[in-house]
């Protein structure tokens, strides 16, 4: 299907979901607000065709007047200025005509585990948790965490983060994957630079309508939670501990003091990992070629790593390297790497549809 047979079905369903609307709206609200959403969807780009094609039927205008002796200059200078602009239109109306991830707009659940190099990832492992909730304040979202274990001297063995705000999926989405660390760490008495990693998972949260989960599906035991090396916080039994049966899924959460919080913090972190597995198999069906977009989200992949010794930051899928390692990890350039992401990721896409 050429791209102006596209457009031309685009406009045919904004016009049909714009006359229902306004003559014969259906009488049910879901069915209403789905239909209304759809319309929000496609008005940006119908206005993008439009603007498209006015800049078309411009062109044709100057051209015809290349034959006027006292137009000629007028006319060639508008058709250049035109003719350079197009391209642009075109290639913005593309990205809009891209499927867009449904899942964008969500908040999201931020997973961030030690992995290899003991003590030193986990001092790792913080300072990524530390780099997300910099960025997350910087975007206006609202960070929460959810269930975190720590190691005696600061590090943490595994944090999981509730990240609300507007497009946090979106933005996160990039970061799943393992991160590497090359540098000398505050353990190393002989001045040697150590390797270590630290993984880090993104899940899309998912709504109770998203997810079945019956409550037969589940086992909840409660325990006393604790902190760094293993010592009691509460005297109460309000941690929980939720295991999906069908699934095998386990997740649990210490952070409140309230039991029945935690049950619902627990319960919040299922959905998500359902809804993520629910993601993972449609994405399993998908072509080869889009499955290997950037950002698949393979949390073995390593993607990323950080040389404090030389300063940089180079993320392995792009093959992006940013001299600005300490601004990073003040959360300040995340967004120039996840703009660079984005942008490959959506002409690997634009490739596919050309």
């Amino acid at each position: 299907m050429s791209l102006d047979d596209k457009l031309a079905r685009v406009r045919a369903r904004h016009d049909e979901l714009q006359a229902l609307l306004a003559s014969d709206p259906p009488s049910d609200s879901q069915s209403f607000a789905r239909m209304s959403r759809e319309l929000a969807e496609l008005a940006p780009v119908v206005a993008a065709i439009d603007e498209l094609a006015q800049a078309r039927a411009a062109l044709a205008e100057a051209e015809a007047m290349l034959d006027d002796p006292e137009m000629r200059a007028l006319a060639e200078e508008e058709a250049r200025a035109l003719k350079a602009r197009l391209p642009e239109l075109e290639h913005a109306l593309k990205l809009r005509l891209l499927p867009r991830d449904e899942a964008d707009a969500r908040n999201a659940i931020l997973e961030v585990r030690a992995g290899t190099g003991g003590e030193e990832a986990a001092l790792f492992a913080a300072e990524l948790l530390r780099m997300y909730e910099r960025y997350a304040g910087l975007k206006g979202w609202r960070l929460e965490v959810m269930d975190r274990t720590e190691t005696d001297i600061g590090g943490i063995k595994e944090a999981i983060c509730q990240v609300s705000g507007r497009d946090v999926f979106a933005r996160l989405k990039y970061e799943s994957g393992v991160h590497r660390v090359q540098r000398i760490p505050v353990t190393e008495g002989g001045g040697r630079i150590h390797t270590s990693a630290a993984t880090v998972a993104v899940l899309p949260e998912a709504e109770e309508v998203d997810v079945a989960v019956e409550d037969k599906d589940l086992r909840v035991d409660t325990y006393r939670s604790q902190g760094a090396g293993g010592q009691h916080v509460n005297t109460t039994d309000s941690a929980v501990r939720i295991t999906h049966l069908p699934s095998g899924i386990v997740v649990q959460c210490q952070d409140e003091k309230s039991q029945h919080k935690n049950r619902a913090k627990a319960m919040t972190m299922l959905r998500a990992r359902l809804y993520d597995e629910q993601r993972r198999q449609a994405d399993a069906q998908r072509a080869e070629s889009r499955r290997s977009q950037v950002g698949s989200g393979d949390r073995s992949e390593r993607i990323r790593t950080y040389n404090f010794p030389q300063g940089r930051v180079t993320d392995h899928r792009i093959n992006l390297t940013l001299y600005k390692i300490e601004a990073m990890m003040q959360g300040q350039v995340l967004d120039e790497m996840v703009d660079a992401l984005t942008a490959e990721d959506q002409a690997a896409q634009l490739a596919e549809i050309a």
